[in-house]
């Protein structure tokens, strides 16, 4: 008797344990999700201004060779954050429900990772979008009417760049203070 309800204990104990850390999958799932939505809207948007865009006759070669490479580089990151957003969005609840015992901690610990890679990469194309679009000002336009573009540009990067840091550093927990699902009995 006493064998059983041990058993049940350490059953009861573990499926509770379980639940938590769906909590967690879940979320790096929607997170995925989400920023797969945003990174592929990003990617289109470059797509367009490599294959839609006129260049201007009068143009500089320079300039046009830099809006190229720096709108490529925008669809590349955006389809990395694409590609690695959906393969962690489905591989990793998949492991967690398929695989053997121990899975689901493998699973939340692999999505946190990748997550900040890939959150990393939407960051960055979204920055190289905003030089895109200066780049384009300049391309198209006379100068007087691309530094005003190009300075508005600027100032809504800073806006940008300024909010996301406040943001971050609202919601940010220190790797120390950071509370997982993940149990091994040692813990206070």
């Amino acid at each position: 008797m006493l064998y059983a309800d041990k058993n049940a204990l350490r059953t009861n104990l573990k499926v509770n344990l379980l639940r938590i850390r769906e909590r967690e999958l879940n979320f790096y799932t929607n997170n995925c999700l989400s920023i797969s939505t945003q990174a592929a809207l990003l990617a289109g948007f470059a797509w367009f201004g490599l294959t839609e865009v006129p260049f201007d006759e009068d143009a500089s070669e320079t300039v046009q060779m830099v809006y190229l490479v720096v709108t490529t580089l925008i669809m590349g990151l955006e389809m990395l954050t694409v590609v690695n957003a959906t393969l962690c969005a489905i591989l990793g609840p998949g492991l967690a429900l398929r695989g053997p015992d121990g899975s689901m901690h493998k699973a939340v610990d692999g999505m946190m990772t990748h997550y900040r890679f890939t959150f990393a990469c939407f960051s960055l194309g979204l920055l190289c979008f905003q030089f895109s679009a200066a780049l384009y000002g300049w391309m198209q336009f006379t100068w007087e009417f691309a530094l005003p573009h190009s300075i508005l540009l600027f100032v809504m990067v800073n806006v940008m760049y300024r909010g996301g840091r406040r943001i971050y550093g609202m919601f940010k927990l220190s790797a120390d203070t950071i509370v997982t699902g993940e149990f091994d009995g040692n813990e206070e």
